[in-house]
């Protein structure tokens, strides 16, 4: 029996699925909240394919991180590079990666895609050492962000990150963010959970010279896990599938909302964000566990045959 496909068997197999690939750096979480579980399952959900580099485990349950344990530099590089020379991604993702030498690999390689955007996600990491955090940060700075087209991060996290010594009585706006952001290279910044008055959230992208464009919602009374990496993944995964940055940042943080929406708790803790809401079955009673079940515009855009990423930055 031969192995090989007919051409008739090769020619339906590449006329189905996604053709944008998003290639996810992060860590494993057994919660199935946050990390590559989420990157997985929003990027498949928006209609990209995802190519999981898993970068250490986390250890934890629903409500904290007890600890991680990373992987070291040459096992994620040699995830990522094999797959590479056989898949093409049009975007690469990164989270919490573990350690700088991690994050040095990453930069080195996207340096050698320089033609490929990154978007870089920087999560809450008050759960670890302090002096852990800062040497993964200041390596973030240095290597990482130099590499990055869009930063992804919630207000608090990127202000006490790159603004540490800010000290007017006023919180810095997603412009000033942008600007501390751009002095390590970075263009583009979406700045999310602003606080606004009677419960509402701002999320804001922002370059240093102009807010791009801004959505606000309101704010849920629950916790969740996992947010940030389900809006970086979806974003990133609509932008490899050749989605105008504006309309990706708001289709992005719509599809985000609507996770929320229906998220739910699986165990004792936290609240999980529901990436796959849509293909829930309708009912018109809500599901246990939902936090609603109201229906969804959020639609799949189409993958053009060729992504030009320079027609998102040349936009004003």
């Amino acid at each position: 029996m031969s192995a090989t496909p007919s051409p008739e068997i090769e020619d339906a197999i590449g006329d189905d699925g996604p053709s944008a690939c998003v290639m996810a750096f992060n860590a494993n979480d057994p919660s199935g909240g946050a990390g590559t579980a989420a990157d997985l399952t929003a990027i498949a959900s928006v209609g990209a394919h995802a190519l999981p580099v898993v970068t250490g485990a986390y250890v934890r349950d629903t409500t904290e991180i007890v600890d991680h344990f990373p992987f070291d530099d040459e096992a994620v590089t040699e995830q990522a590079r094999v797959i590479l020379e056989d898949v093409p991604a049009q975007v690469f993702k990164v989270g919490f990666v573990g350690t700088p030498e991690n994050l040095s690999a990453i930069a080195e390689m996207a340096s050698d895609y320089s033609d490929v955007p990154l978007v870089a996600y920087m999560p809450d990491l008050s759960w670890w050492e302090e002096d852990k955090i800062d040497l993964y940060q200041d390596a973030c700075t240095e290597l990482l962000l130099p590499q990055t087209t869009l930063l992804v991060g919630n207000h608090s996290t990127l202000s006490r990150w790159l603004l540490p010594d800010w000290e007017s009585e006023k919180s810095p706006s997603a412009r000033d963010i942008a600007k501390a952001a751009n002095a390590f290279g970075v263009p583009y910044t979406l700045v999310t959970g602003i606080p606004l008055p009677d419960q509402f959230i701002d999320n804001v992208l922002a370059s240093p010279t102009a807010v791009l464009c801004s959505e606000k919602f309101e704010r849920f009374e629950a916790i969740f896990t996992g947010a940030g990496d389900t809006l970086s993944a979806a974003l990133a995964a609509l932008i490899a599938s050749g989605t105008e940055l504006n309309e990706a940042v708001t289709e992005a943080l719509s599809y985000l909302d609507r996770c929320l929406e229906n998220g739910f708790r699986p165990g004792m803790g936290h609240v999980l964000p529901d990436r796959l809401f849509w293909a829930q079955p309708e009912s018109d009673d809500e599901e246990d566990g939902a936090l609603s079940s109201v229906e969804t515009d959020f639609e799949v855009p189409p993958i053009p045959p060729d992504t030009n990423w320079q027609k998102f930055c040349d936009r004003p």
